[in-house]
């Protein structure tokens, strides 16, 4: 089964919430009952949609955690889950009475397989493997049996190794045939069979030396799982039973508080991307804006790293490891570096270095950009997500610093305004409300409802029109919460058109950190640490959520995650999508004809190359993600290395696209370039990405026609005067 265990946390609104609950008694002296006494009573009074505790619900538990443990299958035998079965409508039983006997005994048996599993990978390991075999693995874990006995377990891991050693073993071969062709001279790129690679490359001891590389990295990792004391693997207990609640409803460890604190503040260190575990390794689900991978530009969301070396050192396979010790060892001090072995959205392979840094936190905030065409100038706000400080609103947050923007692009003559909300993850509520409010006269912005509890309604009390011309909101699937809130208001009013993806994330909840120290009374276990907790959803003044559905664009254009899961609908447990009453609002009457906008648009698309290779594009890239059996045959997998390889590079000519728009910085930054010549760098390599932005340029056509409707319904109002 999939289980995400998220350490990107897309947020609309975090509170940390002090206890509002009941008075009730919290005495056991053994820390994990006490944990699990507390985290069941907050999250049966205290969450959104309180869950059943049940057979049904004791079932899935019982699924998740055998795959949180073992989620590539190579510790478990069938008889384990057999003895196991015992449990699996018992556990909602004994999460009422306190009782952990269930972990105890899949804890118990997993510390014993592993061992075993330390004298398999060894054994396997002290042998030869013969690439000439015509031999396949099935990386489809989710769907794979538990092996029937030893034997069979012992022959999973051996193809799991093989393949994992097939991976180096080419790469040496690769590399050495490259330095001696340099050292000759000869340039060459020729993919040679197994029987063809040159006699100075010596197959049998480069074999042996990949073996090895494949035995420090198993060695390394169980290691890592020495380490781990039994309170760890309680933890991913504790959040199995709390994520079958929803994904957004999480246990933290005290350690992990902090870490989410730290998170929360804005200041992130490190490569500057959030990751999400998966059996096959760590999954990008975030990239941080102004940080290294964001500044570098080879990794991307949907990329997963499957091993992880330090500046040069053998790497480490991360694949099956706890996300938390991956993360440990991603991270470093800043101007080291890490190599990331990756595969790819599009399924290539690739390595990657990353120079570790703190993220540059300036950008995270919004930026503007002008745009030039034909005779007509237009603006560009860029808003990566919607910050506050939540201890002093007075200072800098984004709506304040969206209403300068607006305000230099109206001085600069703006015609209309493009708000690029593309890969924006949400942020602060209030901000929304705020931003929403400079570009309608004033009226309701969201709905929200907690549990048993009426709505309330977000306004805009401000009549004041900060923005009163042309309007297109850019978006994507990895736009979510606050960016879903303002896309749907701006889309219900009719105020702009939405161009971007077929639906944004679908993230319509929000979630109160509740530390637990506030609920016991007093406490002689020490730090209990937090849960955050599913309390509210969103509405949209329309009435529908925007939970699982998102907002749909006015205008869908193809991306290349447009076939594969991505978004609140790929997560575990996700709550459900429904309606309530719509909230009182009257539609913008600032354009007329919104409809012939938008299908001017649709057509200009139908029959552009552009947009075709993006959605053959997107195609290739869910073929490849559906591709599970791969082969272990040297000659097979490194042609179908070379086939991936060169359709890669065909989509690779999509960054060569042209727009011939024009773009450049406002005059207040300008003026700030003869000081600071690396914000110039950094305007002109975003300038030079938005030329080639096929959708920046779409965004600006349809302003172009709506600018076109203005003058229209100005001139209709004119003569209606007139008259």
């Amino acid at each position: 089964m999939k289980k995400n265990f998220i350490l990107a946390l897309l947020v609309i609104l975090v509170a940390v919430a002090s206890c509002s609950f009941t008075n009730k008694s919290f005495e056991n002296d053994d820390k994990d009952k006490l944990l699990l006494d507390l985290i069941t009573y907050v999250l049966e009074r205290g969450h959104y949609e309180p869950k059943d505790l049940n057979d049904n619900f004791s079932s899935n538990v019982f699924d998740d955690f055998i795959d949180i443990v073992d989620p590539t299958k190579r510790y478990f035998l069938e008889s384990d889950i057999r003895e196991f079965e015992k449990y699996r409508f018992m556990i909602d039983d004994e999460i009422k009475n306190t009782d952990i006997t269930f972990f105890n005994a899949v804890y118990q048996r997993l510390m014993v397989r592993m061992e075993e599993a330390k004298e398999i990978y060894k054994e396997v390991l002290a042998e030869p493997f013969d690439y000439t075999l015509d031999e396949t693995i099935n990386i489809d874990y989710e769907n794979q049996e538990f092996a029937a006995n030893k034997k069979q377990l012992k022959e999973r891991w051996r193809k799991q190794l093989k393949y994992n050693t097939l991976t180096v073993f080419e790469n040496k071969v690769d590399n050495r045939i490259s330095d001696a062709n340099q050292e000759a001279n000869v340039d060459s790129e020729t993919i040679l069979a197994f029987n063809d690679i040159p006699t100075n490359v010596d197959k049998i001891a480069t074999e042996q030396e990949a073996r090895e590389v494949t035995k420090n990295t198993l060695d390394e990792f169980f290691d890592f799982v020495d380490d781990l004391e039994r309170k760890d693997w309680f933890v991913q207990y504790l959040n199995t039973i709390v994520e079958e609640f929803d994904p957004h409803t999480f246990y933290f460890a005290p350690e992990e508080k902090e870490r989410f604190d730290i998170g929360m503040s804005g200041k992130f260190e490190g490569i500057g991307a959030r990751l999400q575990k998966k059996p096959e390794g760590a999954k990008i689900v975030e990239i941080i804006s102004g940080g290294p991978v964001w500044r570098d530009q080879t990794l991307e969301v949907g990329d997963e790293i499957l091993k992880v070396g330090q500046q040069g050192e053998e790497p480490i396979d991360i694949v099956g490891m706890r996300l938390d010790d991956a993360i440990k060892l991603i991270k470093g001090p800043k101007g080291t570096t890490v190599d990331l072995t990756v595969r790819k959205v599009d399924g290539t392979i690739q390595i990657v270095s990353i120079v570790r840094d703190v993220v540059e936190l300036e950008e995270s905030y919004a930026k503007s950009a002008t745009i030039d065409s034909d005779d007509h100038k237009y603006g560009l706000i860029n808003l990566p997500k919607f910050y506050v400080d939540f201890e002093d609103y007075t200072e800098r947050n984004a709506a304040t610093d969206v209403a300068k923007e607006v305000e230099r692009l109206k001085e600069a003559g703006a015609e209309g305004i493009i708000l690029d909300l593309r890969d924006n993850g949400g942020g602060s509520l209030k901000t929304v409300v705020e931003m929403a409010g400079l570009f309608i006269k004033d009226g309701p912005i969201v709905q929200v409802r907690s549990s048993g509890q009426r709505k309330e309604v977000h306004e805009d009390k401000d009549e004041r029109i900060q923005w009163d011309g042309p309007l297109v909101i850019l978006v994507n699937e990895l736009s979510a919460s606050a960016s879903e809130i303002l896309a749907a208001a701006m889309q219900d009013y009719k105020r702009a058109v939405i161009i971007g993806s077929k639906q944004t994330f679908g993230k319509g909840t929000v979630q109160n950190v509740i530390p637990l120290d506030n609920i016991v009374r007093s406490n002689d276990q020490g730090d209990l640490g937090a849960i955050k907790l599913t309390t509210q959803k969103f509405y949209r003044i329309n009435g529908g959520s925007t939970q699982l559905e998102g907002v749909k664009s006015d205008i869908v254009m193809p991306d290349k995650y447009s076939y594969i899961d991505l978004g609140e609908r790929d997560q575990q447990n996700p709550l459900g999508w429904d309606k309530i009453t719509p909230a009182d609002y009257k539609i913008w009457d600032g354009y007329i004809d919104f409809e012939t906008a938008v299908a001017n648009s649709k057509k200009r698309m139908e029959n552009n190359p552009q947009i075709k290779l993006i959605e053959e594009n997107a195609k290739w890239i869910k073929a490849q993600q559906d591709e599970n059996v791969i082969s272990l045959n040297y000659d097979a997998y490194v042609q179908k290395a070379e086939e991936a390889k060169k359709q890669s590079d065909k989509f690779k000519t999509l960054r060569d696209y042209d727009s011939k728009l024009s773009f450049g910085s406002l005059k207040y930054e300008t003026e700030l370039f003869t000081q600071d010549s690396v914000l110039r760098e950094k305007r002109d390599r975003w300038h030079k990405d938005l030329a080639r932005d096929i959708y920046v340029e779409e965004a600006v056509n349809v302003l172009k026609d709506l600018h076109l409707n203005n003058i229209k319904q100005q001139e209709r109002k004119l003569a209606s005067v007139k008259g």
